[in-house]
C-alpha cells in the first residue's frame, strides 16, 4: 500500500478518540484545540485596552500578540500533524513492506517532540518495528511523509540551512536565531547534524539548478540588443582558510569558481558559484567546474556563446587552463572549442606598477609612469611596447640587488603571459578583462562566512558551510531544497505480496 493510501486512511478515520495526556494535540475539533491560544489572545487584548495607551505598551503589545500568534500556529500545526493517522489503528495494516523488510505495526502510538516553525510540537504518531531483521529501527511513516527529518520539519530545515549559509553567521547566533525567532532551544551538536545532512541532501541538486539558471541567462543575453556576442565566463581563484589540526592551526588554500553570462552590451547579468576546501591539485574544484560548464554547452540550444576564462594566472589556474579548457570539445558536437583565456588586466597593472618602483623608486615618478604605461597596455599593441619602454629603462638606470630581482620578476610575468593580455582585442569583442567577479567570490564566500575573527576550521565543517553558501549566493536556494524535499518523503509502504520500489534511503 503506497502511503498516499495509507494517508486517506488515516483522514478517513482521524479523530476517533481523544488521550488525556495531550488533549490540545488530539482533540476531535480543531477549534477545541485553539481554545487556550485564543484565550491567551482575548486576555492579552483586554490587559492592553485596560491600561494607558502610550507608545511603549503599542509596542509592548504588538511584541506580545507576535508571541501568541506564533503560539496559535504551533497548536494548529500540531493538531494538524496529529490527525493524519486515525486514532482507531485497526485501520492500518498489521504488516507492511519496506526495504525489502517486513514490519509489523505497534499496539500504540509513541510521542516525539519534534521542531517547527512556531516552536516544538508533540507528534504522536504509529511506528512499525521490523519483524524478523535486528538492529532495523522502527519505521515511522507519518515522519517521514512529512519530511521529519533529526527532530525538524521541513520548514525549520530551510530556516536552519540559510541561516547557516548567510554572511556574518556563527553558531551561537543561528542557535540563538532558532530561540527568538523560533522558540527552539537546539544544541550545537544537532545543529551541525542537520547542517551537514542538508548540505548532503542538497549538494546533489546543486549543478542542475545552476545550469538551469546559466542557461535563463543565455536566453535572456541572447535575446538582448548589442553588437557583441554573449559571452560566457569561467574563472577560479584561492583564498587561505585557517585549518584546525591537532596542537593548532595552519592555513591552506581553499578554492572558488564562478560562471558568468554577459549579454550583447556587456553586461554581467549574473553568476553561480562553487567553492572547495584545502585539497592538493584541487581536483574536485576542476571536476566540479569542469561538469558545470560541459552541462551548460551540451543543453544550450542556441547560438554558441563567446567563451572567456579570466584568471590571475596562478599555477593552477593556468594548468587547468593547459590540461582542460585548452582542448575541451563541444559536448553535442564534438568540436573543439575557443576559449579566450584572459590574464585579469589588474594582476597585471601591479607587476606595472612594481616595475615602476623598481626603476624610479616609491615617489611621483614612478607612479606617472606605471598610470601611462596602464592606458598603454589597454591600446593595440600596448604589452609590447610597455615591454619596449620599461627594458629601455631598465638599461638606462643599470638596476642591481634587490630592485632589479624585482623588476625581472614583475617583467617576466607580463613578458609569459602577453598572449594572453590583448586587452584591446578583449574589449573590442566584449570579452571582460578583470577577474573582479572571482575575486570578490573569494570575499563573499569565504571572507564573509568562513574567516570572522578567530574561526578555525575542520575540512569537513568547512565544507557544510560552503556547499551551503554557493547555493545561496548563486540565486538558487529555492529550487534545490525543493527538489532535495522530494527525496525526504519517497517512501513506498505496501502490504506483504504487493509488487512496486522502494525507496532505498532513510531519512527519518
Amino acid at each position: 500500500m503506497s502511503y498516499s493510501i495509507y494517508l486517506a486512511l488515516a483522514a478517513a478515520t482521524a479523530g476517533l478518540n481523544n488521550i488525556p495526556d495531550e488533549p490540545a494535540a488530539t482533540a476531535p475539533d480543531l477549534a477545541d484545540a485553539l481554545q487556550s491560544g485564543l484565550h491567551g489572545i482575548h486576555d492579552l487584548v483586554e490587559r492592553f485596552r485596560g491600561n494607558p495607551v502610550t507608545a511603549l505598551t503599542a509596542a509592548q503589545f504588538e511584541n506580545d500578540l507576535q508571541l501568541a500568534a506564533r503560539e496559535l500556529a504551533r497548536l494548529t500545526a500540531q493538531w494538524a500533524y496529529n490527525h493524519l493517522e486515525p486514532a482507531d489503528l485497526s485501520a492500518l495494516p498489521a504488516e507492511v513492506r519496506f526495504h525489502s523488510s517486513t514490519f509489523r505495526r505497534l499496539g500504540h502510538k509513541t510521542p516525539q517532540q519534534v521542531s517547527t516553525l512556531f516552536g516544538p510540537i508533540t507528534l504522536r504518531r504509529l511506528g512499525y518495528r521490523a519483524a524478523a531483521t535486528e538492529g532495523e529501527p522502527v519505521l515511522f511513516p507519518l515522519c517521514r511523509q512529512l519530511g521529519v527529518v533529526h527532530g525538524a520539519t521541513p520548514a525549520v530545515l530551510d530556516r536552519v540551512g540559510r541561516y547557516q549559509a548567510q554572511s556574518g553567521a556563527t553558531q551561537k547566533q543561528t542557535l540563538q536565531r532558532l530561540r527568538q525567532e523560533h522558540g527552539l532551544c537546539w544544541g550545537v551538536k544537532r545543529l551541525r547534524q542537520v547542517s551537514d545532512f542538508l548540505a548532503e541532501a542538497m549538494q546533489e541538486h546543486r549543478q542542475q539548478a545552476q545550469v538551469e539558471r546559466v542557461l535563463a541567462w543565455l536566453e535572456q543575453a541572447q535575446a538582448s540588443r548589442g553588437r557583441h556576442r554573449p559571452v560566457l565566463t569561467a574563472g577560479r581563484d584561492g583564498i587561505a582558510l585557517g585549518l584546525k589540526v591537532k596542537g593548532g592551526a595552519i592555513y591552506e588554500v581553499a578554492t572558488t569558481g564562478t560562471l558568468s553570462v554577459y549579454d550583447r552590451k556587456g553586461r554581467r547579468l549574473g553568476t553561480v558559484y562553487l567553492a572547495y576546501t584545502p585539497e592538493a591539485g584541487q581536483a574536485t574544484m576542476s571536476e566540479q567546474l569542469t561538469a558545470l560548464v560541459q552541462e551548460v554547452l551540451r543543453r544550450w540550444q542556441g547560438p554558441l556563446p563567446r567563451l572567456s576564462y579570466v584568471t590571475d594566472a596562478g599555477k593552477s589556474e593556468t594548468n587547468y587552463y593547459r590540461n582542460v579548457l585548452r582542448g575541451m570539445r563541444q559536448p553535442r558536437t564534438g568540436e573543439r572549442l575557443v576559449w579566450q583565456w584572459v590574464v585579469d588586466y589588474y594582476h597585471a597593472a601591479l607587476r606595472l606598477w612594481t616595475m615602476a618602483e623598481a626603476l624610479f623608486g616609491k615617489g611621483q615618478k614612478s607612479a606617472a609612469w606605471a598610470r601611462k604605461m596602464q592606458k598603454l597596455l589597454l591600446k593595440p599593441g600596448g604589452v609590447g611596447r610597455v615591454l619596449h619602454s620599461a627594458a629601455a629603462l631598465r638599461s638606462r638606470y643599470g638596476l642591481r640587488g634587490k630592485r632589479l630581482k624585482e623588476f625581472r620578476r614583475a617583467y617576466r610575468y607580463v613578458q609569459k603571459r602577453r598572449q594572453h593580455m590583448r586587452y584591446a582585442q578583449y574589449r573590442r569583442l566584449g570579452v571582460p578583462i578583470g577577474s573582479g567577479v572571482t575575486e570578490a567570490a573569494c570575499k563573499t564566500v569565504y571572507t564573509q562566512r568562513l574567516k570572522l575573527s578567530g574561526m578555525r576550521w575542520k575540512k569537513a565543517g568547512a565544507q557544510t558551510i560552503l556547499t551551503l553558501r554557493v547555493i545561496l549566493l548563486s540565486g538558487v536556494w529555492s529550487e534545490v531544497f525543493a527538489q532535495a524535499l522530494k527525496g525526504f518523503g519517497m517512501v513506498t509502504v505496501r502490504t506483504p505480496g504487493q509488487q512496486g520500489p522502494a525507496d532505498a534511503r532513510k531519512r527519518a
